[in-house]
């Protein structure tokens, strides 16, 4: 005989059965949380390497013609580049780590 709780839970049946299930239950809980954490990482992760490079470049001060302003640009991302391509593979492997 099996009778429901509260909760939803069977109150009535093999202990063993009970305690298996709570089991289950917890660690796909905390996969779960796991899983949102190693996401939240890897999007703050994306915004600050976004953040971080945008700033840096408007920090940058040309002054000149077009192919001037596009030497100093491009000199300004040859240094911020492997920056940003650092934080971002770090984002990568948070949403790609396997629990």
């Amino acid at each position: 005989m099996s009778e429901e709780g509260g909760f939803g839970f069977p109150f009535g049946g093999d202990p063993e059965d009970l305690l298996r299930g709570l089991r289950e239950f917890a660690e796909q809980q905390a996969e779960s949380v796991q899983e949102a954490q190693r996401e939240q990482f890897a999007t703050l992760t994306l915004n600050t390497a976004v953040e971080l490079t945008a700033a840096a470049l408007a920090q940058v001060q040309v002054e000149g013609g077009a192919a001037d302003q596009s030497i100093a640009m491009r000199d300004a991302m040859r240094v911020l580049f492997p920056e940003a391509v650092a934080l971002v593979s770090a984002a990568r492997q948070g949403f790609m780590r396997e629990s």
